[in-house]
């Protein structure tokens, strides 16, 4: 499958699509507390998407095997794709809500870290550098940069930081389909790689563990955790390139100053 470059209609499908996103990671923050199931959750996201935004849950039944629920809720030492479940959340959890909305035929795809309560200091800066490892990365992009650049420039932050970089799972080309062309590495070699040009469309979403990158899929073919069991951590947003740099497609008001935490 090529790389598909926007049209102009397309792109504002795409803002559409980006700006529904981020609201649901904004309208489920409150109910993200100690005692709630992760299945709850997905059930306020899930009528939210359908009966507010008029959108439809893109997980839902996608893959092989179907995805079972609406968003994915992956906890602690959890790397992604997190299935919702009876499970209470309690203080000190980390999770990751990741949402995907199709909005008049075109994707918006979005995921953040929230904290149960205080959590402990060595989750909150593994939450920290996940979220700025992934902005080193969209500042990075604009017409003529390769993607291996973006790569090794995420590598490097996290790896300094005495983090890892699941190589297993990255970011993807996105628009009228869920996942496309090209994949999107969070570790690379410099001047390696598809050069960006304006219009694609992809997301950025590096997930960085606490201990060693190694990861293991679970029994139900979905859930992926660290093989050493320690905390991951991850943040995603869905980026335009423009004929200048950049567009974040599902930027929330609460990150209008997220150049202060580029190093």
């Amino acid at each position: 499958m090529a790389v598909t470059i926007k049209t102009a209609e397309e792109i504002e499908k795409m803002r559409i699509a980006g700006k529904l996103a981020s609201q649901v990671l904004d309208m489920i923050k409150p109910h993200v507390v100690p005692g709630v199931t992760t299945n709850t959750l997905n059930d306020i996201c899930h009528d939210y998407i359908v009966n507010e935004l008029g959108s439809i849950p893109a997980p839902l039944n996608y893959g092989n095997p179907p995805f079972p629920k609406s968003i994915c809720t992956s906890l602690n030492t959890q790397i992604c794709h997190g299935i919702p479940s009876e499970k209470k959340l309690k203080k000190g959890d980390t999770m990751n809500i990741d949402v995907t909305i199709i909005k008049d035929g075109y994707h918006g795809d979005t995921s953040r870290m929230y904290h149960i309560g205080d959590v402990a200091a060595p989750a909150a800066r593994l939450s920290h550098i996940a979220q700025v490892a992934m902005y080193i990365g969209i500042d990075m992009v604009k017409p003529g940069v390769r993607l291996g650049d973006i790569g090794h420039a995420i590598q490097t932050y996290a790896e300094a930081q005495h983090t890892s970089v699941v190589r297993e799972y990255c970011g993807h080309g996105i628009g009228a389909v869920f996942h496309e062309e090209p994949q999107v590495l969070h570790y690379g070699k410099p001047n390696t790689g598809l050069v960006l040009e304006p219009g694609m469309t992809f997301t950025i979403e590096p997930m960085i563990n606490l201990g060693k990158r190694e990861t293991r899929l679970l029994g139900d073919q979905w859930t992926v955790v660290t093989k050493d069991r320690s905390l991951s951590a991850q943040w995603e947003h869905t980026i335009l390139v423009t004929e200048t740099g950049y567009e974040i497609l599902t930027l929330r008001e609460e990150e209008a100053n997220w150049k202060t935490l580029l190093p």
